[in-house]
């Protein structure tokens, strides 16, 4: 009974903890889409960059009627997530902190930090290296045209653009959370530092599937994604050999 009820109770505090962070997160959600314009002009931004430059005059045009609205909603839920995520790891954490001895809250609590701050470095990434440089590249298949052949110009849609690049930014700030994944794999042993760089090889194989799922099919978004994850690769293999070498010293003094 005493089971039960400690189930329960854990479940109750876990459903209210959800909730606190869902109610943030749609609070969040309505005064970004007060602000969605602004947002929309940020988003907007390395486009308006990269073309600002050029003799020819560039828009973002919609075709259908909701288009604008809709996008409008989008921008507003990507900011909810991007900036409500943070408190939702936070309310996790206190749900299961009080279960964890004092060495495992130490332990987690940097990954609870870096956790937002790589998916910030990942969407910074995207922001002002990967899209100004994508963006350059397809405006390079434009073409003026002749007398037998029409021209070829972008005429950009506003929903497309920005899907494009919210897109990117989540696939770059989840993609930049593998050092985070690796090192957690290490800490309940299932990997380490030399089978990390046993599998060196494969990984880059995989490193760059993924990025070309993840990215738009141009060698600019794919390069700019698979280069930093191998740079997080090799860097998840020194810190997990340091992680490894903590442990030694740690068992030595329990000795």
């Amino acid at each position: 009974m005493a089971d039960s009820n400690s189930f329960t109770s854990h479940f109750v505090e876990l459903r209210e903890r959800l909730l606190q962070s869902l109610i943030f997160i749609f609070i969040i959600f309505i005064i970004s889409y007060i602000f969605a314009e602004q947002i929309y002009n940020f988003l907007v931004d390395p486009y308006a960059n990269a073309v600002k430059d050029e003799a020819t005059s560039r828009r973002l045009i919609f075709t259908a009627l909701h288009e604008t609205f809709i996008t409008y909603i989008k921008v507003a839920f990507f900011s909810a997530i991007f900036l409500g995520s943070p408190v939702l790891l936070i309310q996790i954490y206190k749900f299961i902190a009080p279960g964890l001895y004092k060495n495992e809250k130490k332990a987690i609590l940097p990954y609870l930090i870096s956790t937002p701050i790589l998916f910030l470095l990942g969407g910074l990434l995207v922001y002002y290296l990967v899209m100004p440089l994508a963006i350059k590249f397809f405006l390079s298949f434009e073409t003026l045209g002749s007398n037998t052949t029409l021209p070829i110009q972008l005429e950009a849609k506003v929903n497309e653009y920005l899907s494009l690049i919210m897109r990117l930014i989540f696939a770059f700030g989840i993609s930049f959370q593998l050092p985070i994944l690796l090192n957690l794999l290490a800490r309940i042993g299932v990997v380490n530092s030399e089978y990390l760089k046993s599998r060196r090889r494969y990984v880059i194989v995989i490193i760059f599937a993924l990025a070309a799922i993840l990215t738009p099919p141009d060698p600019i978004t794919q390069v700019g994604l698979a280069i930093p994850l191998l740079l997080l690769y090799e860097l998840s293999i020194f810190t997990v050999r340091f992680i490894e070498k903590k442990k030694v010293k740690e068992n030595l003094k329990d000795a």
